[in-house]
């Protein structure tokens, strides 16, 4: 139920958040939930981010918020998410810690840490929201789900050192998490690292494989290049270059119906003969070498 003292903005706008929740939920009509976020975000006025907000009013925006994140997580729109966050807030260090939660936790779900690492980031060195009582929750999960899956444990461990508001044990055992979270991320590098190697010593053996196959074909190539020159060498060439110039002489000096050109004729038969002889008989094929 709205409370009688909100002012008409604020209880506009929570109306407008008890639509979206049933649509959320009940309907699970997640397109239409957001699109009552957006309408009671935008009743509540653009602001600038750094202007002070009646607190009903902050309640309901960031309730708005929370319900607009999950339709459009439910719509597999988690991309949109910090855009459309941001739009509302203007700056990362002015995000409610429970919006800023829900981003980080989202994000981390779907593997994208370093989306939050410069929100998270900014929202932990800012003076005004050490003083808020859920500092100290976010600075573990940013922690664990943004600084240590991203590798920054100098970050990580600068942060901690920095903060005045954790006593010395709460600073051991957060430094105690970023140094077994650096001996694992080291010990996975050198997994990694050797899987590399081992792939990268495969790959050397198929290729040397490969390249004695290659080898192994240019050398029967450069014997069969061989053997056929000696076959070429051993051809009659006078004879094929005589018999040739024969039949060009009775082509175009002679007439081949003259009687006197058949002896020209004959001749030039078994010259062709004896030179398909000599190039196809057994005796001018090249010796088979082993």
């Amino acid at each position: 139920s709205e409370p009688l003292t909100w002012p008409p903005v604020a209880a506009q706008a929570a109306s407008l958040l008890e639509e979206a929740a049933d649509l959320l939920v009940l309907h699970r009509d997640f397109a239409a939930a957001v699109e009552r976020c957006e309408a009671g975000c935008d009743s509540l006025g653009p602001g600038s981010g750094t202007s002070p907000v009646p607190e009903s009013s902050a309640e309901v925006k960031c309730s708005l918020c929370v319900v607009g994140i999950q339709a459009l997580a439910e719509m597999n729109r988690w991309r949109e998410v910090l855009s459309w966050v941001l739009q509302y807030y203007h700056l990362p260090e002015r995000l409610p810690p429970k919006v800023l939660e829900l981003c980080i936790l989202l994000y981390s779900k779907v593997k994208e840490p370093q989306v939050m690492l410069e929100v998270g980031s900014s929202w932990l060195r800012d003076q005004t929201n050490r003083g808020l009582p859920e500092y100290g929750g976010l600075l573990e999960l940013c922690l664990l789900h943004v600084l240590l899956p991203l590798g920054r444990f100098k970050e990580a461990e600068e942060l901690v050192r920095s903060c005045d508001l954790l006593d010395s044990e709460q600073q051991q055992t957060f430094l105690g998490a970023i140094c077994e979270s650096r001996r694992q991320w080291a010990q996975r590098e050198e997994m990694h690292s050797a899987a590399e190697e081992q792939e990268d010593t495969a790959t050397e053996t198929l290729l040397g494989a490969l390249s004695q196959k290659l080898l192994t074909v240019l050398t029967l190539l450069r014997r069969a290049l061989r053997s056929m020159s000696s076959h070429l060498c051993l051809l009659p060439y006078k004879k094929m270059l005589l018999a040739t110039f024969l039949l060009y002489l009775v082509v175009v000096r002679l007439d081949p119906a003259s009687p006197t050109s058949l002896p020209f004729i004959y001749k030039l038969v078994q010259l062709f003969r004896q030179a398909w002889a000599a190039v196809f008989s057994p005796v001018h094929r090249s010796p088979v070498k082993d």
